[in-house]
């Protein structure tokens, strides 16, 4: 049983100003996995002091000293891997392979790209007349998820500490251990006090507070559209800069060149990675529809080849994060039904054989676009799939949407791919698969503003000024 109820603030373990406290359930067992605290606005004023008084220090130290601390850190969270690892199974109900496998590497991967990107990092241009200096923009609130907790939380901390900011973070009240472990690996590798601020909470509360705080420079914040709307309306009295990662409905499109069963089978396994919380997932493939049929069966066969169960054993699957994330899903694949979409697998309830614990069936649909289950994120393991005419349609399919974050496309011919991909209207697409720590990474219309990953992510904590003469 875990219990985390201090937060850490001004490079000490602190205890909360009015205490009050709440239970972590473990979304595989049901049943009470530990306790944190929940913070107050009175907590966010202590940390915001903090940071404020650290910053005049840390963002005048060389890029020597924020290298010598990263690089500290790194070892750190090195020795802390597997312990991350576990602690995003029990949080969340990844599975230990996922959880130790990629949701922690991740994290490691992103700490890494922040060394890199600092190393080569130009603070300051002579343009002509003009000397162009790269700042940092000051206090920084950072509020995180709890789909890819490490993820989430050091594609944000590594760079603004990077860049000479300091911060708050506000870590998942439903995934808040793997954040409390990296807090502590922070204090060990000798972070500065003030520079980096963790207090635990209800966004509602936490999140708000930083959102309106006088002395808050920046929110940048990843979740859902409705709580980003929210967030910027908070923090428009104070001016500060906002940057968003909203939801997405992520259109894949397969080429008739292509292998349909194998890119079928990569695309419907890929949607329940993560028990489909994944804000950029392909959750909507679009085949041509004189290939359908050969889809669906693939589709299907990829579907029910899932294992699901306890996270701690050899499956592919575990549970989504609480019992309210799958009511929401259980809802979605009923409004499926009730509109009329074909079922091709899975469906309501659980698996078979797991009485207890959030476990979706993996399932897909057959549908148009203009259906529920394709026009709203779900954040869950359905897949839908929709059928296409030519080319031009499935592009105009996959930008018929409010959202716009992710995008794929699979096909033999690589050229005809990149010129798909320019026409789609999405902050990221994987043409054939492919990753990079350094791609931009962000979205289109209410997916989001702003851009993380690698060096574009440095910017969203800058200032720029001109020093002309």
């Amino acid at each position: 049983m875990r219990e985390y109820t201090r937060f850490y603030i001004d490079g000490q373990w602190v205890d909360p100003v009015s205490p009050k406290t709440a239970q972590v359930i473990n979304p595989a067992t049901e049943e009470v996995s530990g306790t944190i605290s929940l913070g107050s606005a009175a907590d966010v004023d202590k940390a915001v002091a903090a940071a404020r008084k650290a910053f005049s220090s840390w963002s005048q130290s060389s890029v020597k000293e924020r290298l010598e601390l990263l690089r500290a850190i790194q070892a750190e969270y090195a020795n802390r891997m597997q312990e991350l690892g576990e602690a995003v199974t029990e949080e969340m109900g990844a599975p230990l392979s996922l959880g130790c496998g990629f949701q922690a590497g991740l994290g490691a991967g992103h700490l890494q790209t922040a060394i890199e990107v600092l190393e080569n990092f130009k603070f300051e241009e002579q343009k002509g007349p003009t000397l162009i200096l790269k700042e940092a923009i000051g206090v920084c609130g950072l509020i995180t998820p709890w789909n890819w907790p490490l993820n989430q939380v050091t594609v944000k901390v590594f760079p603004a500490l990077a860049t000479g900011c300091t911060t708050v973070l506000k870590p998942p009240q439903l995934a808040p251990y793997s954040a409390q472990i990296l807090a502590e690996i922070m204090h060990k590798a000798g972070t500065p006090a003030g520079v980096f601020n963790m207090i635990q909470g209800q966004g509602s509360e936490i999140g708000s507070a930083l959102s309106k705080h006088h002395d808050v420079d920046m929110i940048s914040f990843t979740g859902s559209e409705a709580v980003g709307i929210q967030i910027s309306k908070d923090a428009a009295d104070t001016v500060k800069r906002v940057g968003l990662e909203l939801g997405g409905k992520s259109a894949w499109i397969i080429l008739d060149d292509a292998d349909m069963e194998a890119n079928v089978a990569a695309a419907t396994s890929g949607m329940m990675v993560n028990s489909g919380q994944t804000c950029s997932a392909g959750s909507r493939l679009l085949v041509p529809n004189a290939r359908m049929a050969e889809a669906v069966a693939a589709a299907k066969a990829a579907c029910d080849a899932v294992t699901v169960g306890n996270p701690h054993s050899d499956v592919a699957m575990g549970p989504v994060v609480s019992k309210g994330q799958w009511n929401v899903i259980q809802d979605y694949i009923q409004k499926g039904l009730d509109e009329g979409a074909s079922l091709v697998a899975g469906g309501l309830g659980r698996p078979d054989g797991l009485e207890r614990g959030y476990f979706v069936k993996p399932s897909a649909f057959t549908c148009t676009n203009d259906a529920v289950i394709a026009r709203e994120e779900i954040f869950g393991p359905v897949l839908v799939i929709i059928g296409y005419e030519d080319i031009d349609d499935a592009v105009a399919i996959a930008n018929d949407s409010v959202f716009g974050l992710g995008g794929y496309v699979s096909g033999q011919d690589r050229d005809t791919a990149i010129a798909i991909a320019r026409r789609m209207r999405t902050g990221a697409i994987w043409v054939n698969g492919g990753f990079d720590f350094h791609a931009p990474f962000g979205g289109y219309k209410h997916s989001g503003n702003g851009r993380e990953w690698g060096e574009h992510g440095f910017a969203e904590y800058l200032e720029v000024k001109s020093i002309i003469g």
